[in-house]
């Protein structure tokens, strides 16, 4: 029976599957069973006037050719049921095979001609049923079924565990198949299991066992983002099915659940019209890429060019198909693709057509141009004009009047260009058809059309362009479309006459305007006078506009890490053309190292992690770049940019956003270590760089010369002496210098050497470098402070490359004790800095007396020397950060007018604050209900487990009575607030609450 009390039946053991049969169904399983059976066996008790007469659940079956009835018409419900009636229900009821040409019995009229034979067959074929007397092979098919027979059939035939402890009054052999059934809620414990089961009692358990083999899928709907799906089930419960992935729009996936113990696979399909993400770019010439959405997506950010990035290149236009799903991007006359060369375009604030979600992504193409460029269209513009559309974008260079020919003569015109692809021929034609040619024009594969013919009508035209939209999205700038192309216009102003646009473009039917000064947010009054087509009408109009803010924020589609002239540069794409005082703000960078502090042992930045040369804005308006000079040392950074705006009339700001900077990968070629040991008696010398190395040519690292030691003597002696080990590392077989000279090696020389691409080692400073010379024990050691950055988090540097590391060689120790050993590990790019994880938590609070050891020898190089800790070097430096206790921060007192109010965050340890109370403010964000409140009287208490920042925020109205929700953001960074010991800054974070303010 239904449970009306909770109709959806959760199913949370799925999964996405692809495939599978479902079960044959000789095993129904129980849990279905005990409820149908209950059902059927015990309606009229349990369930009253809702249950079907056993009348109707034959006549159900009867349908079905499970039950035949007898040659009356009747269902003989109150008599007893045969063997051979009860072996045919079970086949049916089962699907098992009727066998024919077997007679396993030798009962009397046990032939061929017996209707009962396919059946009894099949069911001891199965193992279901058996003869009445097994040894004299007798099955006897006319006589009765006893209620313990009938719980043994039923038990065998769903296959239901028979239990060893039994309280039934069934016969000794049937008292563990009685209790199966009983435990299944299929026969009544108290039931006479000596006397027959009767045909409505038989009925009633077929009907049940067939309902429950009947269940099947009704229908389905998918919801949250196709992260779940609930199926109807034929028998009126709803099946709610989370999956672990949510299903991909527009494909048919097959699902797979478990209802009543039935397996179920179902091919569902999520549909989806909207977008919901980047589906493709293609590009079939050098100057359009064509994106292509999944669904259907919102027009004006469809539209918005700053929605989309290709790296080196400009996008003049984005223009949305006609199916809503595809937008041509149009580059700009001065960029091109390059044939065959892979680009990507990167897609940012791209809404769908709900605008319910706002979609960004990164899709690869590779342009290939291999069709001549065609003529598209040819229009008349009355008796006086021609315009001609092509395929695709052509150059101008072949835009000349002699490459056109009307009614094959040659042409007197005027030639007018509009990129990229529309030509308009001003010349003198008359009232009727014509043909026009065209050849010598080429596309930007330079690909030249075909000469072909098209025809095309004049008519005498008399009426001025008439206006058809005019769009203004950012307040300078009003584009007004007309109905036909525009040739010139005389002049243009907005609301008043004085109020004149520095510029006014006329490209094909579209006029622009763009202003010096915003106009009014609300309507503006265009004014255009002499508005002329190509037949010499012209007139004067007056449109409205109300322009559109854009309110789009900028985001960063692209970085790039490299040295330039011996300073690190980071070079940072926009998706929007930024405003100038900001993105060239300096206090808009800031550089942390891997701890998440602020360098010190540089003049890259000041204390505040700001870089000391100022970001320059480069021509293209959307890239920056930021040099940090020569002096960084080689390991990993963070950039971290914020408060950079658009140029935007209303500048819209990047939220923050951090970029990674290995100096390994940017730095110039370099020696990152050198050692010496004796092996099988040699004297040898390894110098590591830290680039692949040139092996022929002027700078081949392979020869002997180039290696001396401190008095200028050549270490090797030949070139047979010098190998390459790795890829960046040479050995010198020490040759040339004797056992003294080579136990008094600490420093070398190396001259012109360059790397794999031919770029010299130390270019910029006479092309020679010098390099310590350990002993091979020593050859990769710790370096710098040993930091734990995290409860269980601790990052060691190393000044040589570590090849293989294994975690549990490093334990961290107080004293004698053992608090924690390494798990896991992961090696910087570079290979010198490891981060280890450990199985236990330290103390976020430590101070001193933490050391780090080496407890084990797996540590090495890729030439075998293990890793050290030099004594004074095994002291950890707590840089943990402070972490939030609390879920969320909590208001601890309001003021009497509802406007100003205290709010307080819980963390883990002590906090520092900084006096700079303007700093603090920039970094701490309160919004209560809908209002930006300002920040101040910040204060830290510290306690002995936990340290609590609190602040007073003030609201510009009344905040209303009743629950309101609020949150807080920290930027994080600066100096404003430290945790301590450690000394590290707080990382940023964002918290949501909520509280009742007072009425």
């Amino acid at each position: 029976m239904r449970n009306t009390s909770d109709p959806i039946k959760e199913n949370s053991n799925v999964m996405n599957a692809q495939g599978g049969d479902k079960k044959v169904m000789k095993k129904i399983l129980s849990v279905a069973l005990s409820t149908a059976m209950a059902f059927s066996m015990f309606a009229s008790v349990a369930f009253g006037d809702t249950a079907v007469s056993p009348q109707q659940q034959f006549d159900a079956l009867k349908a079905k050719g499970i039950f035949s009835g007898y040659p009356d018409g009747t269902a003989g419900l109150d008599k007893d049921m045969t063997r051979a009636e009860f072996a045919k229900v079970i086949t049916k009821l089962l699907g098992l095979k009727e066998i024919t040409g077997t007679l396993s019995y030798t009962d009397k009229n046990y032939t061929a001609k017996n209707w009962a034979v396919p059946y009894i067959e099949a069911v001891t074929a199965a193992g279901i049923m058996e003869g009445k007397n097994v040894e004299k092979k007798i099955f006897d098919f006319n006589g009765k079924v006893t209620v313990a027979e009938m719980a043994t059939i039923l038990t065998r035939a769903l296959d239901l565990e028979i239990p060893t402890e039994t309280n039934n009054s069934a016969a000794a052999w049937a008292k563990g198949y009685a209790q199966a059934a009983i435990n299944a809620g299929l026969i009544d414990a108290n039931a006479n299991f000596a006397g027959n089961a009767s045909r409505e009692l038989l009925v009633g358990a077929a009907f049940a066992i067939d309902q429950a083999q009947s269940l099947k899928v009704s229908s389905y709907t998918v919801t949250e983002g196709g992260k779940v799906v609930e199926f109807k089930i034929s028998d009126g419960e709803t099946v709610k099915v989370t999956l672990d992935k949510a299903l991909e729009a527009n494909k048919e996936t097959e699902v797979k659940f478990t209802y009543k113990d039935k397996e179920f696979t179902e091919k569902v399909t999520y549909v989806v019209t909207t977008a919901t993400k980047v589906e493709a770019a293609t590009a079939s010439n050098l100057k359009q890429v064509v994106v292509t959405f999944d669904g259907s997506v919102e027009e004006d950010s469809a539209e918005t060019v700053s929605n989309y990035t290709i790296s080196g290149l400009s996008i003049e236009k984005a223009t949305l198909g006609a199916d809503k799903k595809s937008v041509t991007l149009l580059l700009a006359n001065s960029s091109n693709f390059v044939n065959q060369r892979q680009a990507s375009v990167v897609v940012n604030n791209v809404k769908n057509a709900d605008s319910s979600k706002t979609i960004s992504g990164t899709v690869s193409f590779t342009p290939l141009d291999v069709a001549v460029p065609t003529v598209e269209s040819v229009t008349a513009l009355g008796t006086k004009a021609v315009k001609i559309k092509f395929s695709e974008p052509v150059k101008s260079t072949g835009i000349i009047s002699s490459n056109f020919r009307i009614d094959d003569k040659a042409i007197a015109a005027t030639v007018q260009y509009t990129y990229p692809d529309t030509v308009i021929l001003a010349t003198e034609l008359t009232e009727g058809t014509h043909t026009l040619r065209v050849s010598n024009v080429q596309d930007y594969s330079n690909l030249t059309i075909v000469p072909n013919t098209v025809e095309f009508t004049a008519a005498t035209d008399t009426t001025a362009p008439v206006v058809e939209s005019v769009t203004s999205k950012d307040l300078k700038e009003v584009t007004i479309t007309f109905n036909e192309p525009v040739k010139s216009v005389s002049g243009a102003y907005a609301n008043v006459s004085s109020i004149t646009p520095e510029t006014t473009t006329v490209s094909d039917n579209k006029v622009t305007l763009k202003f010096k000064n915003p106009l009014n947010a609300s309507e503006n009054n265009i004014r255009l006078n002499g508005v002329t087509d190509y037949s010499g009408n012209s007139a004067n109009l007056d449109v409205k506009v109300t322009p559109t803010l854009d309110t789009v924020r900028p985001v960063v589609v692209d970085t790039k890490f490299e040295v330039e002239s011996g300073n690190y540069v980071a070079t940072l794409v926009f998706s929007k053309n930024l405003d100038s005082s900001s993105a060239q703000n300096r206090e808009n960078y800031v550089l942390r190292n891997a701890a998440g502090n602020i360098p010190t042992a540089t003049t890259a930045v000041n204390s505040s992690g700001n870089p000391i040369r100022q970001p320059a804005l480069q021509a293209d308006g959307k890239t920056v770049k930021v040099n940090f000079g020569p002096t960084l040392n080689n390991e990993t950074f963070a950039l971290t940019v914020s408060g950079v705006k658009d140029s935007a009339t209303i500048g819209n700001v990047l939220l923050p956003y951090t970029v990674s900077l290995p100096v390994g990968q940017a730095s110039e070629t370099a020696i990152n270590s050198a050692w010496k040991g004796i092996e099988n008696g040699h004297n040898y010398v390894y110098v590591q760089f830290n680039r692949s190395l040139a092996t022929d040519g002027a700078g081949s690292a392979l020869n002997a010369s180039k290696y001396l030691n401190a008095t200028n003597k050549q270490i090797a002696k030949t070139d047979n002496d010098v190998q390459l080990i790795t890829a960046n590392t040479v050995r010198l077989e020490a040759t040339n210098l004797d056992s003294a000279e080579f136990a008094a090696l600490t420093n070398l020389k190396a001259n012109y050497i360059a790397d794999s691409t031919g770029t010299y080692l130390a270019a910029g400073s006479g092309y020679t470098t010098t390099a310590s010379v350990k002993n091979s024990t020593d050859a990769v050691a710790v370096t710098g402070d040993i930091e734990v950055t995290g409860k269980k988090t601790v990052v060691v540097k190393f000044d040589g490359q570590v090849s293989n590391y294994v975690a549990s060689d490093f334990a961290v120790r107080n004293g004698a004790t053992t608090l924690a050993t390494g798990t896991s590990a992961t090696l910087s790019n570079d290979q010198k800095t490891l981060t280890i994880t450990l199985n236990n938590n330290l103390d976020p609070k430590f101070t001193t007396g933490l050391t780090l050891v080496r407890v084990g020898s797996g540590t090495v190089d890729a030439f075998g020397n293990v890793v050290t800790i030099p004594t004074g070097k095994e002291v950890l430096n707590n840089k943990i950060a402070a972490s939030l206790i609390d879920t969320a921060p909590v208001v601890v007192a309001q003021g009497a007018d509802n406007k100003t109010f205290q709010v307080s965050v819980k963390f883990d340890k002590e906090l520092a604050l900084s006096s700079d109370k303007n700093l603090i403010k920039g970094l701490l964000k309160v919004v209560v209900g809908d209002q930006e409140a300002t920040v101040d009287e910040t204060t830290i208490a510290n306690t002995a487990d936990a340290s609590i920042l609190t602040f007073t925020v003030n609201t510009t109205d009344a905040v209303a009575a009743g629950e309101t929700v609020f949150s807080v953001t920290y930027a994080g960074g600066s100096a404003a607030v430290k945790a301590t010991p450690g000394d590290v800054n707080v990382a940023a974070f964002s918290e949501q609450g909520t509280f009742t303010v007072a009425p």
